[in-house]
């Protein structure tokens, strides 16, 4: 799946995604990383969606702000936004679990 990075609220957010279509973003809980998803994101893409999963802050290859201040739900829901905002989408349906 290809990868990238979003630069958001002073973290690199890393990426995976595939797909096109209306935006399914998938949110990994503790202790996981966007590759929890590597069996969902193939069969929403070959539903018509673009399925996308970052590595939550401080997880996986995206960057580990050393305050904890930094891992509030205000900073993990801002995350997402940027990543919204980056998809140039202005919605989108919102997969997670914990």
């Amino acid at each position: 799946m290809p990868e990238r990075t979003v630069a958001c609220q002073g973290v690199d957010l890393h990426v995976v995604e595939e797909g096109s279509g209306p935006p399914v973003i998938f949110a990994h809980g503790f202790p996981e990383l966007a590759h929890s998803w590597r069996h969902q994101l193939p069969a929403v893409a070959a539903a018509g969606y673009r399925a996308v999963a970052p590595d939550q802050r401080g997880y996986g290859k995206t960057s580990r702000p050393h305050r904890i201040e930094d891992y509030d739900i205000t900073h993990l829901v801002g995350d997402l936004i940027v990543l919204l905002d980056d998809l140039g989408e202005q919605k989108a349906i919102f997969v997670g679990h914990d």
